[in-house]
């Protein structure tokens, strides 16, 4: 007595920004579409504003502790999205001619900022992205853009995915916005994919692929517990023609390697090759009567920069003075005023001048007595892409330590002499600006106990030319195995010197077509052209003629 195994065409495997777009469009053009996310769905209503262990904090995230290098990423439907800061900058131009450790250009000939602009402009349609004016900016960017401009230095708006006539200045986007005001998945393209036929399920964490006789995949999970992701409550195969991977940077390329054994020999690239965005943070204590005196910012007495604990927004300012491409490679970097709620941030903070350990003791005691007067800065640099995927665990992509959100992972990452003295000219620069004058006391976050740390994984199974440097050729499609795309965050070539995922966004719609073409070729009765899932055509419209180009010269 056999069994019949479930079969869809196309399964996405992650729901976050790679995932939802693929599934929305897909689900748009009348494929029959599955969605596989390892975390939970919640609701607006269950987005707490507390940062406790079993809030929905820990529910939603991933932390993954390895070796040297710790990433922070969403796990819930909608990924990412839903606990970024919605920080939507486009990637300079000089990022797409990056080099990096190769010594060749590493992203595709195909690719550049001109060539992708089209599907940026289409994500801004999609996800309403907008730049505030200086009257929407938070207190805290306020304070750091009057601390350049004191330093001489220049600072600016950040573009932005938040509807601002709903949003209540409450910073708890980390936890999921009850408010519908940030733009997270679950308001656009998850709901447009929903409304077209696409199914999803959450709490399915994909472990391994295989292949059927006819070339088709079967893709087998695990069924996580809504509290505990450590225990398994069941499992199951689906069969479909075409998979989209966008299980994120961190997960992607370790369900490649358990998947090797049953699919054959993985690009080289796959599990390799993994950048942190060369992502850097540190803490300034600042002197708030420096700060009343010298740049005329106060918030009143009882009133510090985050006196009501979240006070403002996420991030809504950033100097970008260094974001030069005459500059030598590894000595461009932009910096961003970000709130970082307690946490990690005053377990990582560092103590200025410290005589004893830097970041724990009596010394740290005491700067935590002032934490609500503490600001928090991003630097976004140029590293190495020296990040490689060790053996994979047994399950997932991580040996959960605790009930949620803990995890040892199988990542190693040593950083190169490029990549710290990327570090440290923005640790320097940061210095330089907030202790002009004494304003502040500026130390970056500990290495010791994490290593270095990245929320924003790229880059572990990159899109390129070159097969022996890339996992996916510029179609986003995993070299010798023809009908899996990668679409996430993995396939970003290196770093971008700002917040990504606008360029993860972008680089998803852009493969939109291909995938379509592939399940076209599949037999899949599927087509391309859906308007912004909010409706907006003008995005569609302006990318329709550039395909039709693409195909005319390939001859189709």
């Amino acid at each position: 007595m056999s069994t019949s195994i479930e079969k869809t065409d196309v399964l996405v495997i992650g729901s976050g920004f790679g995932g939802a777009i693929a599934a929305y469009h897909l689900a748009a053009g009348g494929a029959k579409v599955t969605v596989l996310e390892r975390g939970p769905w919640l609701k607006n209503d269950e987005f707490e504003h507390d940062y406790k262990l079993g809030s929905s904090y820990t529910r939603i995230f991933d932390f993954v502790v390895g070796d040297g290098m710790s990433v922070l990423g969403g796990n819930c439907v909608g990924g990412g999205s839903v606990v970024y800061f919605a920080a939507m900058p486009r990637a300079p131009k000089f990022v797409f001619e990056r080099h990096g450790s190769i010594g060749r250009r590493m992203w595709p000939e195909a690719v550049n900022r001109a060539t992708l602009d089209p599907w940026y402009d289409r994500i801004e349609e999609s996800l309403s992205v907008t730049k505030p004016d200086w009257n929407e900016a938070s207190y805290a960017g306020g304070l750091w853009a009057a601390a350049c401009d004191h330093a001489g230095r220049t600072a600016n708006p950040l573009a932005a995915s938040v509807d601002n006539s709903k949003c209540v200045n409450c910073n708890f986007m980390m936890a999921g916005c009850r408010f519908e005001a940030k733009q997270s998945l679950t308001v656009n393209y998850l709901p447009g994919a929903l409304a077209h036929g696409a199914e999803i399920r959450p709490l399915h964490e994909v472990q391994y692929l295989s292949r059927t006789a006819e070339g088709d995949y079967r893709v087998h999970y695990n069924i996580v517990d809504d509290e505990d992701y450590r225990l398994h409550t069941g499992s199951g195969v689906i069969e479909a023609k075409l998979v989209v991977m966008a299980a994120g940077a961190a997960a992607t390329p370790v369900i490649l390697q358990r998947s090797e054994a049953h699919l054959g020999t993985m690009p080289h690239a796959v599990g390799r090759y993994f950048s942190g965005n060369g992502e850097r943070l540190n803490t300034a204590i600042l002197d708030e009567d420096k700060v009343a005196e010298i740049l005329g910012l106060s918030r009143g007495e009882g009133n510090l920069p985050y006196g009501a604990n979240a006070i403002g927004k996420g991030p809504t300012v950033a100097s970008w003075d260094k974001l030069d491409g005459s500059r030598p490679e590894y000595s461009r970097y932009s910096l961003e005023q970000l709130y970082f709620p307690p946490g990690l941030g005053t377990i990582l903070a560092q103590v200025p001048d410290a005589t004893g350990p830097t970041w724990f003791g009596k010394e740290k005691k005491e700067i935590l007595k002032n934490w609500k007067s503490w600001l928090t800065i991003f630097c976004m640099t140029e590293d190495d892409n020296e990040g490689v995927f060790g053996p994979p665990p047994a399950t997932g992509n991580s040996m959960r330590i605790s009930q949620q959100m803990l995890g040892r992972g199988n990542l190693s990452y040593k950083p190169t002499e490029n990549t710290w003295h990327g570090w440290n000219q923005a640790d320097a620069d940061v210095k330089e600006i907030l202790e002009k004058d004494g304003l502040a006391k500026v130390m970056p976050w500990t290495n010791d106990l994490v290593g270095a740390y990245t929320v924003h994984p790229l880059a572990s199974c990159r899109m390129g030319d070159d097969p022996h440097t890339s996992a996916l050729d510029d179609t986003n499609e995993l070299r010798g195995h023809s009908g899996i795309f990668v679409t996430d965050g993995s396939a970003v070539p290196g770093a971008l010197t700002v917040n990504p995922a606008m360029t993860i966004a972008a680089l998803a719609e852009r493969a939109v077509p291909h995938i379509v073409a592939a399940a076209q070729a599949k037999g899949i009765a599927v087509t391309y052209g859906a308007p912004a899932p909010t409706g907006y055509k003008a995005g569609r419209d302006a990318v329709l003629p550039l395909l039709r180009k693409r195909q005319q010269l390939a001859g189709v």
